[in-house]
């Protein structure tokens, strides 16, 4: 019989405490993540109530510090949806001189796309990787996006400083992220299978902008 008390609690931040303190108790020690990879799996299921995601992210190694040294030095976020864009707030990143575009609704994208029979996800990675500076991907929708940006890599495009490769979906996206897996050309993080999403790309982002945010605060 499941526990149905009503915890007395109704201010956000307390709400956010008491979910990770939760996740935290359930997840038996040794966890399989510690340090800051901890604090992003648990951010990530404090996002979708899902304890499977404990044995289907993956990092590679350096990940979690190419995203905060990139953060660190003002990155700019490329997501493949509005969803996504809009679930990392400008209070996580301003701070950091970060900023997040998404470029699906860009007209150069949507003519460019039509031009050549191609998805405004695919396009848009083009026009991102021309962008300067310190560049994360967050891709969470598209298998497309991810699919072209390793076309890209192949091709001999610098890497991005971070790629995390979330799709989610039946078709390719399973696949477009073992290649990604596979890539010791990029740093990156992933979600194995078919399992990911806009929201599991964006808080994957705030993660690791708290992180940053608290590992500057005890600097202070």
């Amino acid at each position: 019989m499941p526990d149905t008390r009503i915890l007395p609690i109704t201010a956000p931040e307390a709400i956010e405490a008491a979910s990770l303190a939760i996740i935290d108790a359930e997840v038996a020690e040794p966890r399989p993540f510690s340090g800051p990879r901890w604090e992003i799996v648990r951010r990530l299921i404090h996002t979708t109530a899902d304890f499977e995601l404990l044995n289907l992210v993956r990092f590679s190694d350096g990940a979690v510090q190419a995203g905060l040294s990139a953060l660190d030095r003002g990155a700019t976020i490329i997501t493949d949806t509005e969803m996504a864009r809009c679930a990392i707030p400008p209070r996580r990143l301003t701070p950091f001189g970060c900023t997040v575009r998404c470029f699906m609704n860009d007209p150069d994208v949507v003519a460019a796309a039509a031009a050549a029979g191609s998805t405004r996800a695919a396009l848009a990675v083009d026009f991102a990787l021309d962008l300067p500076g310190p560049l994360i991907f967050a891709i969470g929708n598209a298998p497309t996006a991810l699919l072209r940006l390793i076309k890209r890599l192949d091709g001999g495009t610098p890497p991005p400083t971070l790629v995390i490769g979330m799709p989610v979906g039946f078709v390719n996206a399973a696949e477009s992220k073992a290649l990604l897996m596979t890539r010791a050309d990029v740093p990156w993080i992933a979600i194995k299978g078919r399992k990911g999403g806009s929201a599991l790309a964006g808080a994957t982002v705030n993660a690791l902008a708290i992180v940053l945010r608290t590992a500057g605060a005890g600097k202070a």
